[in-house]
């Protein structure tokens, strides 16, 4: 595996796989969204800057940054950034469910699959928007929370428990051990495969997200202090994503170490996203529990998509007030045209496993914000850590 020193197929292999998980999928990238929120937050509530990206680079510029053609520019990059992104995050939607769809109900996945797929999850995601924050998005959200909850607890009894235990163990200590070689790395010790389309790739999402994101954050956390922001926007996501990918990503690795069933052959032969379909069926109930993880999985880009959409929305529209819903025709208008672009990326430039598209999507929407996102980062140091914090 490049220069890692570690050979495929072998025990310290799964347990790289999993310290690579924990270390591209935990902390670093809810550090993004909560550290956009937080600065949104307090900009908005407790300095009065305007609901916005520009707002919150105040501290850096000051209240210049928010007149001109500043405002127009920095937050037509974070509108074009979100929308790519989500656009990505649908169309690997579309991708996922499509292969499993085929895969179980012998139904080819194509065009006509996933314009059906699109047309249902941007019927929900819209519909949920519409309803407002508390009849629509909160809703949708707690019921796919306790999909996955269930589904966690489940895999955890029935599953490898003391391998699941064991490998997350050795995989936090992996990515402790290796947090800043990893972090520092160009390419030249993982190899350009793994740094550049697997954690670059992620982190493009994440990135492409976070302006966007910090302001539904902001919206939501009214009242909260900046102890209680950070632990549930940042610490209580990253501690589930530990144990969600030791639960699944441990019980895969002890099947494929046993020869319980060959998810390496299926990613090689049919793409990457048909490797959980082949997980799930060797589940007990697979039967049962495949279309509620199609189902779940739909509900989870939906309620993604219509908290962003809203945002969206609310980023373009002028004195917008935290507890106010926006217009609600921008808010179709957004969902209709994310639905658009995801579903030719996927038809028309998917590639071979049917995400090529989806990933130039993400890395262009993550490259649009980037150099926003890195100013975020310097106004809140500059805000919390230099200035003196406003009692």
């Amino acid at each position: 595996m490049a220069n890692t020193g570690v050979e495929p197929g072998t025990s310290m292999a799964a347990i790289y796989a999993m310290g690579r998980s924990f270390y591209n999928w935990t902390f670093i990238p809810y550090a993004m969204y909560s550290l956009s929120g937080l600065v949104v937050a307090y900009m908005y509530f407790n300095r009065k800057a305007p609901l916005s990206v520009t707002g919150t680079l105040t501290p850096l510029f000051g209240s210049k940054i928010t007149k001109g053609v500043w405002p127009g520019i920095i937050d037509t990059l974070a509108v074009l950034a979100i929308a790519l992104g989500l656009a990505s995050s649908l169309g690997a939607g579309l991708a996922l469910v499509g292969s499993g769809i085929e895969t179980f109900y012998g139904i080819k996945q194509g065009p006509i699959v996933w314009f059906v797929l699109v047309v249902v999850i941007t019927g929900l995601f819209t519909v949920s928007a519409l309803k407002g924050m508390d009849k629509g998005i909160r809703r949708m959200a707690d019921i796919n929370a306790k999909v996955f909850y269930i589904l966690l607890l489940a895999l955890f009894i029935i599953g490898p428990t003391l391998y699941i235990l064991q490998s997350s163990t050795a995989g936090m200590a992996q990515w402790l051990q290796n947090f800043w070689s990893w972090g520092l790395d160009p390419g030249i010790v993982g190899g350009e495969a793994l740094v550049m389309w697997w954690t670059l790739y992620d982190w493009a999402i994440w990135i492409a997200y976070a302006p966007l994101m910090g302001i539904f954050l902001a919206v939501i956390s009214y009242g909260r202090t900046i102890r209680q922001f950070m632990i549930i926007n940042w610490i209580l996501p990253a501690v589930f994503s530990i144990l969600w990918f030791g639960v699944f990503g441990g019980t895969a690795l002890h099947w494929q170490q046993n020869n319980t069933v060959d998810l390496v052959s299926t990613i090689n032969e049919s793409g990457a996203v048909a490797g959980l379909w082949a997980f799930l069926a060797n589940m007990p109930f697979a039967v049962i529990i495949i279309p509620i993880v199609m189902i779940a999985l739909i509900l989870s880009f939906s309620t993604a998509a219509d908290s962003m959409v809203r945002a969206i929305a609310m980023l373009c529209t002028v004195n917008i007030r935290y507890d106010e819903d926006p217009a609600k025709w921008k808010m179709l208008i957004w969902a209709i045209s994310i639905a658009i672009i995801a579903f030719v990326m996927v038809a028309f430039a998917g590639g071979v496993q049917g995400v090529d598209g989806v990933k130039y999507l993400a890395a262009l929407g993550g490259s649009a914000v980037l150099f926003v996102f890195v100013l975020q980062v310097c106004s809140a140091v500059k805000m919390f850590f230099i200035d003196k914090i406003e009692k």
